[in-house]
């Protein structure tokens, strides 16, 4: 597979304690992890999304001390997992206003490329899972994001380091006014980032090595 097809856009996970700014989860949105576009990521919604790393973590290892430990590696799953949620729509709505999109064929594309080089479906997800605290039925989701961010690089730039590419997200993110539960941290429209996230959401990295972590 061509190497461009083989670098995959990767979520980091360094996030820190968050200051409590903005208005969303109070009166205003009762019952709201974030609003974006107008629409409710509810704090079920994230919940469940958190329940289903959490179950696969579980199902993964042999004993408790084991889920205990991975457990420890990811303390930070709830923010780290809205915060993805939020990005997601963020990149999607910037690729919508640049004409990128992605089909399900190239979603199975690039699953099948990197399954390739991690030695096998279950082995990709086990990666995926370990590194980025993404749930194997979520996997697909992770695939097309990334590809729809490789593509709006693409368009607007040469690559995620373009500042029209940072530019394309800052717009989208200023268009959804979105607006977090302060229990979950601040949302930077111009980073499209966390405000309290202190390294980059995105880097560009060849297929994970199974059996390590980020």
């Amino acid at each position: 597979m061509h190497r461009r097809r083989r670098t995959a856009l990767l979520l980091s996970a360094a996030i820190a304690a968050a200051p409590l700014l903005t208005a969303c989860g109070n009166d205003a949105h009762p019952g709201a992890a974030a609003v974006v576009g107008g629409q409710r990521i509810t704090v079920a919604q994230l919940e469940n999304r958190v329940n289903e790393v959490r179950e696969a973590q579980r199902a993964a290892v042999a004993d408790e001390a084991q889920y205990a430990q991975a457990v420890a590696g990811t303390g930070t799953l709830t923010r780290d997992t809205l915060h993805n949620m939020v990005l997601d729509q963020v990149v999607h709505r910037a690729a919508q206003e640049a004409g990128v999109t992605v089909s399900r064929y190239e979603v199975q594309q690039m699953r099948a490329g990197l399954e390739q080089q991690t030695g096998g479906a279950k082995a990709l997800e086990t990666a995926w899972l370990q590194q980025y605290g993404i749930a194997p039925e979520r996997l697909d989701d992770n695939l097309r994001f990334q590809l729809e961010a490789q593509k709006l690089a693409a368009k607007v730039g040469t690559d995620t380091g373009d500042p029209a590419f940072w530019n394309a997200l800052a717009k989208a993110s200023k268009d959804l006014g979105v607006d977090l539960n302060p229990r979950y941290g601040t949302w930077d429209a111009q980073k499209s980032s966390r405000a309290d996230t202190k390294m980059p959401w995105l880097r560009e990295v060849t297929a994970p090595e199974t059996g390590q972590t980020a």
